[in-house]
């Protein structure tokens, strides 16, 4: 994977509670400078929680695009150099109040590399255990299980965040549908 060179100047524009924004200006290889403008964010996790031949996703409100959202159970890297099965853990068991015996690394993802730092590791969870959700109320999650039968339909029709998408794409891949 060919590398660039960090920014030669970078200038911080606006410091938030997820995401900061910078102008960063970029020297290429040919000589060529270019200014970007760039939100860094910690990275975070998606997990594929499957029990029983369903997936289980959350509804939940999602503000930035005025409406309610079906994803699969994600969350942020909470702690500079948080252990990403680590968080993928904590975020099951608050988003879906589950627990799971078995993990699979199903690779990771930038999501928007033009804009935006984040990158999202995805987790096939397994061997799942029922515990009590630690979500807050904040969050307002509802949980639904869904069949696989229902992935293209998910995936096609129901589904509209690309963290999802991808993790869904990559369960039906898992299982040739």
């Amino acid at each position: 994977m060919r590398e660039l060179d960090p920014p030669i100047r970078s200038r911080p524009i606006y410091e938030g509670r997820i995401v900061n924004l910078r102008e960063s200006r970029y020297r290429r290889p040919d000589g060529m400078e270019v200014d970007r403008e760039v939100m860094d964010h910690p990275g975070a996790v998606v997990m594929v929680p499957v029990e029983d031949e369903h997936v289980l996703l959350v509804r939940q409100p999602r503000e930035a695009v005025e409406r309610y959202t079906l994803e699969l159970p994600a969350g942020k890297l909470d702690v500079a150099g948080e252990v990403p099965l680590e968080a993928a853990k904590r975020e099951l068991r608050e988003e879906v109040g589950r627990t799971a015996a078995a993990w699979r690394d199903l690779g990771g993802f930038y999501t928007a590399p033009a804009i935006i730092t984040e990158y999202i590791h995805c987790f096939l969870a397994t061997d799942l255990t029922e515990v009590p959700t630690t979500a807050s109320a904040e969050e307002a999650i509802e949980v639904e299980r869904r069949p696989f039968s229902d992935l293209p339909r998910l995936v096609e029709r129901e589904v509209e965040d690309a963290k999802s998408l991808v993790g869904l794409l990559r369960l039906a891949r898992m299982h040739g549908i």
